[in-house]
C-alpha cells in the first residue's frame, strides 16, 4: 500500500476540478493545469467537489509505484492553482546583483559580461533587493527548474561561499591552505 496514495486530496473553495476522459482539469485563481491519468490502472473519484481520491484497480508492483506519484502530481497542481509556489534565491559575492529588464533577468555574477536570463511563461521573478530574487509560479516543476538554472549560472564556491544559493541552503565550507 502506498502511504501517500491513500491520503485524499482536499480541494480548496476557489479551485474547480473536472474529469474528462483520461484528463483531469484543475482550474484556480492562479492558473490552469491538465494532468493525464491512466484510468485503466486507477479509479479516480471526485467526492462532492471537495475531495479527490485515487485508488488502483489491482494492487501490484507497478501500480504501487505509480499510485503515490499520480496522487502527488494532482495534489501539486491543486496547490499550485490555489496558492502557488515560490523559491527565494540569494546572490552572495562582491558586485553580484540582479535587475529586471522587460522579460529578461539581467545578472551580474562576477564574470566579464552580464548574463541575460529569459524568463519562461507562467513564471514571475521579483527582485526584492539587488541580491535577492523571488521566483513564483503555479507549476511546482517549472519553478524548481528555473531556480535550478539560475543557480547553475554561478555555482557556490566552497572556500568563501560565494555564488547563487537558495535562502537557508547550507553550504559546506572547506578550510583554506595552512602555512
Amino acid at each position: 500500500m502506498s502511504k501517500i496514495g491513500k491520503i485524499n486530496i482536499t480541494i480548496p473553495e476557489k479551485v474547480k476540478v473536472v474529469l474528462a476522459d483520461n484528463i483531469i482539469n484543475i482550474e484556480g485563481p492562479l492558473g490552469k493545469k491538465s494532468i493525464n491519468v491512466d484510468l485503466d490502472m486507477f479509479n479516480l473519484a471526485i467526492i462532492e467537489g471537495k475531495e479527490i481520491s485515487i485508488k488502483p484497480k489491482k494492487v501490484d508492483q507497478n501500480s504501487k509505484r505509480l499510485w503515490g506519484m499520480n496522487r502527488s502530481l494532482i495534489n501539486n497542481a491543486v496547490i499550485g492553482s490555489s496558492t502557488g509556489y515560490e523559491k527565494t534565491l540569494e546572490l552572495i559575492g562582491v558586485g553580484y546583483r540582479a535587475a529586471l529588464k522587460g522579460n529578461q533577468l539581467n545578472l551580474q555574477l562576477g564574470y566579464s559580461h552580464d548574463i541575460n536570463f529569459e524568463i519562461p511563461e507562467g513564471i514571475k521573478i521579483a527582485v526584492e533587493k539587488q541580491t535577492t530574487l523571488k521566483i513564483t509560479g503555479s507549476d511546482k516543476q517549472l519553478v524548481g527548474e528555473v531556480a535550478s538554472k539560475i543557480k547553475t549560472l554561478r555555482k557556490i564556491e566552497p572556500y568563501k561561499g560565494k555564488g547563487v544559493r537558495e535562502k537557508g541552503q547550507y553550504v559546506l565550507k572547506k578550510e583554506g591552505k595552512k602555512k
